[in-house]
């Protein structure tokens, strides 16, 4: 899946002042591609991803996913796309509290009116959850809760993976396994992948590194 993004602009208004978050932002990235996106906290990382996702709206400017106009779509039609295109795995992990991790990760298959409880227990399998199938996110590790969402978010095999500081609140050794785990699928699947970090270490790990300053990619 290819991205284009051109002359992307957004600002937030906080009381009285303007902060503008994203100032121009121009960037394309290859079908199959790992991109990181690396800069200080508050550059604009998660504000890029939400919009490239679909979840936000830019003050103005263009996101093109294999030649669809992100935001020509309705939000409903967005919401559509997104569900059926994209994998999005979230720092907070934003599992379902009341689903145990069998029904969280069936999630992204009943929004594609898609059931396969042998696919699901395929993946529990590959993440090592099988013995946690039927276990609360509430019960459950951040290393296995992040295992979880990342099942949910490849199960359907999209086109593009989202991820926002995927390991940001795991220890260092959980935060390797799960690294490895998430680029070895997605280099599996072939999978265009674009993921936050501020971590230097990890984001050597992409096939290309963008770096966010002045609200812009600095290449």
């Amino acid at each position: 899946m290819t991205i284009k993004i051109e002359k992307l602009y957004k600002h937030y208004k906080q009381k009285d002042q303007i902060i503008q978050i994203l100032s121009g932002v121009d960037l394309e990235i290859k079908t199959g591609e790992i991109v990181a996106l690396l800069g200080k906290s508050g550059s604009g990382k998660s504000t890029l991803l939400s919009l490239i996702a679909g979840l936000d709206l830019p003050d103005s400017g263009k996101v093109l996913i294999n030649d669809t106009d992100l935001f020509k779509l309705s939000d409903e039609e967005r919401a559509r796309f997104r569900g059926k295109n994209i994998g999005i795995v979230f720092q907070q992990f934003h599992l379902v509290n009341h689903l145990n991790a069998f029904e969280n990760i069936s999630l992204s298959l009943e929004i594609n009116n898609k059931k396969d409880n042998s696919l699901i227990r395929q993946w529990l399998d590959e993440m090592g959850l099988t013995e946690r199938a039927h276990h609360l996110p509430s019960t459950l590790s951040g290393g296995e809760q992040q295992r979880v969402a990342i099942a949910r978010a490849l199960i359907f095999n999209p086109k593009l993976i989202l991820a926002d500081e995927p390991t940001g609140n795991l220890d260092n050794e959980t935060a390797k396994q799960i690294t490895k785990l998430l680029f070895d699928y997605v280099r599996k699947l072939k999978t265009t992948m674009i993921f936050v970090t501020h971590d230097r270490e990890l984001a050597e790990l992409a096939d290309r590194i963008v770096t966010l300053k002045d609200g812009r990619c600095d290449f």
